[in-house]
């Protein structure tokens, strides 16, 4: 218990004085247009994540509490990632070419619909609400940000401020997470397991009306159908091998995070002997870990740790972006958080060491969110945007459904989030040189990124 509590407080003061050195050393825009425009956004994406994060927590509970078994449990917990990398897939890539306005004001519905199953103890019932919260969570991971981008480069701001909006988000949206925690604990004392998706539902209400009221519309390729969409963004990445680099990176790491949440608890909780020996499967050992042993690590502090580790990783981002790109530095980055996630693979069973490793593992995080955007919003072509984001997500949502479906062992887990994750090094070494390969040949036509981007939103003013 002590060495949890010790080390929240201590990454906490971290977290203070690196946040107070990147407010007055790394430089940020004073034009009130570009503040107002950075508001505008960050509300609107944190009352998403609010809502997100409000779920979270008592999504298995609420399963628990209904009477459902473990296999139903499994099965939804399943389906909610199948539905994400099936459905969501198509779905997320709407935004292209409806609009990613009407998009966001999408997630909202169907995520609130979702909450709304979360009420009726009733298998099907629920297993809607999981495929519709899938689906949701693939629109949150690419509209928001596809949104962004257009509007940041249609606004002629400086491509570098787009990382600052980024890294800001990343800090704002660890905050959200720790709040939104203890929001969630509190109404559920208070009015039972079903009161946090109630809220969750509110503030996506919220969010629809101020996405309403503040956002204008934006498309990718309006004059192209779905399935041109997809072959266009197919198209992109076997031939932009940057981008392709940039899906492997999204994927993997992505993938390992995923794996990491569900597994971080039976990492450091203590196991009994019987159950060290015991093969088992994930979810139903999670589960058991955080019945048995509810007292023996305190889940509160943990996760608060992890999400300050977050934001100190945040603060992180905007220092190295001052001194070099992320193409550059991603690399160590991804390299340390492969080392980290190999800890309970080493020294299992020692929870100073695994813990240590877990928070530089969250660090990486920190760093990993703002860096993937910045370098999305050079390479993927804006006309397809939305769409080739969510393409990656089917790779990502099917390392981690392949893991849920195995009896694997929780070393072997570990140690396949680790080969996951030194791949992702590689892919990142081999954009470095892709990047530098571009910059040395000036001349050379450049399919993706801001200088085409800003181009196309050039000529579209001009035609209207």
């Amino acid at each position: 218990m002590g060495v949890f509590v010790v080390g929240f407080w201590v990454l906490s003061v971290i977290c203070v004085i690196l946040y107070l050195i990147t407010r007055s050393t790394v430089q940020s825009s004073s034009d009130a247009k570009f503040k107002s425009f950075q508001s505008t956004y960050i509300v609107v994406y944190l009352l998403a994540m609010a809502a997100d994060w409000m779920q979270g927590p008592y999504v298995y509970a609420l399963y628990a509490a209904y009477g459902m078994s473990t296999h139903q449990i499994e099965v939804l917990f399943v389906a909610g990632f199948g539905s994400s990398m099936i459905f969501g897939t198509i779905i997320g890539s709407f935004a292209d070419k409806y609009g990613r306005r009407n998009n966001a004001i999408l997630y909202g519905v169907l995520y609130g619909l979702a909450c709304v199953t979360k009420h009726f103890n009733n298998f099907h019932i629920l297993m809607v609400g999981r495929v519709l919260g899938g689906i949701a969570t693939s629109i949150l991971y690419s509209t928001f940000e596809s949104w962004l981008v257009y509007e940041h480069n249609k606004r002629g701001f400086e491509g570098d401020l787009l990382g600052s909006i980024f890294s800001h988000a990343i800090f704002g949206n660890s905050v959200v997470a720790i709040l939104s925690g203890l929001v969630a604990q509190t109404f559920a004392d208070y009015f039972g397991y079903v009161a946090p998706f109630d809220v969750s539902m509110t503030i996506l209400a919220v969010m629809c009306v101020v996405i309403m009221f503040t956002w204008v519309e934006n498309y990718g390729d309006q004059n192209s159908n779905i399935s041109e969409s997809f072959s266009s963004a197919f198209r992109s990445i076997k031939t932009d091998y940057k981008i392709l680099c940039l899906g492997l990176i999204q994927s993997l790491f992505e993938g390992s995070m995923y794996t990491f949440v569900l597994e971080w608890t039976p990492a450091l909780t203590p196991p009994a002997p019987a159950e060290q020996a015991a093969s088992r499967s994930l979810l139903v050992d999670d589960a058991k870990d955080s019945d048995n042993h509810n007292g023996t690590i305190p889940h509160g502090y943990i996760f608060a740790g992890f999400m300050v580790a977050c934001m100190i990783g945040s603060s992180l981002f905007k220092i190295l972006l001052k001194f070099s790109t992320p193409e550059s530095f991603m690399r160590p980055v991804l390299f340390i958080s492969a080392i980290s996630l190999i800890t309970p693979v080493l020294f299992p069973g020692n929870q100073l060491i695994i813990f240590i490793g877990f928070l530089v593992f969250e660090v990486c995080v920190g760093i990993f969110w703002p860096s993937l955007s910045t370098m999305r919003s050079k390479y993927v072509p804006e006309s397809t945007r939305a769409t080739i984001m969510n393409c990656f997500r089917i790779p990502l949502n099917l390392i981690v459904v392949l893991i849920l479906t195995q009896n694997l062992r929780i070393d072997l887990i570990f140690k396949c989030c680790t080969t996951f994750l030194l791949i992702a090094t590689v892919c990142q070494q081999w954009l470095h040189s892709l990047s530098l390969k571009q910059k040395s040949s000036p001349n050379e036509s450049v399919s993706s990124g801001n200088g085409s981007d800003k181009e196309a939103l050039m000529n579209e003013e001009s035609a209207a």
